[in-house]
């Protein structure tokens, strides 16, 4: 199913509609502030090991990372020290990925790479789906540097692609094709491991 949601004013029936869902553990690929990502309720474990599954993501090896609201709960899932909650607060929402311990509150796959990617999208659509869903979206791109680069900015043609992989396309409008900067926050001297579309502030 391809259903367009306006980033201005995202439509509540249709929010609702993906929402479902994602409640009962369905996939669906969204827009984000950097590229298209494909997501899963983050505490849907099966829902998880799905995506790892189909992204050739390898759970032990790899972080994997989860779309929160805001940074009201971001430690309820992983573990902030002060400064790094400063230093997110001064670049959120934006285009980060924040590597961070997981606290207890995530299911077991997050826990064997004992850290956890966080991102809070500068994205009204996502952030709202967050929101009604109640739980973060466990989150990875779809973006593949190897492709034609439309296929992974058109809605229209990431449905075609991945139509009888997922339960929905979320189209929210063309997509970039810039990741995001990704920052070690495991310790305090906060490392950029790549430079993406996000200016970090320190």
């Amino acid at each position: 199913m391809l259903i367009k949601i306006y980033d201005e004013n995202p439509n509540q029936r249709e929010l609702n509609k993906v929402v479902d869902v994602l409640r009962d553990g369905g996939l669906v690929i969204y827009p984000t502030d950097t590229v298209y990502a494909m997501g899963c309720d983050a505490m849907n474990v099966r829902a998880v090991e799905k995506i790892c599954q189909l992204k050739g993501i390898n759970p032990q090896k790899s972080n994997l990372s989860i779309i929160c609201y805001d940074l009201s709960n971001i430690s309820e899932y992983a573990k902030v020290s002060n400064a790094a909650f400063k230093m997110m607060r001064k670049n959120l929402p934006g285009a980060f990925t924040f590597i961070l311990p997981t606290s207890s509150e995530l299911p077991k796959i997050y826990k064997n790479k004992k850290e956890v990617g966080i991102r809070v999208p500068d994205n009204n659509i996502i952030r709202q789906l967050v929101r009604e869903l109640g739980n973060p979206i466990m989150t990875t791109s779809i973006h593949d540097d190897d492709e034609v680069i439309e296929y992974t900015t058109d809605p229209e043609l990431i449905f075609e692609k991945y139509e009888d992989k997922v339960d929905i396309v979320v189209d929210g409008g063309y997509g970039g094709t810039e990741a995001s900067t990704i920052v070690n926050c495991t310790t305090d001297d906060f490392e950029i491991i790549r430079q993406g579309k996000g200016e970090l502030i320190l």
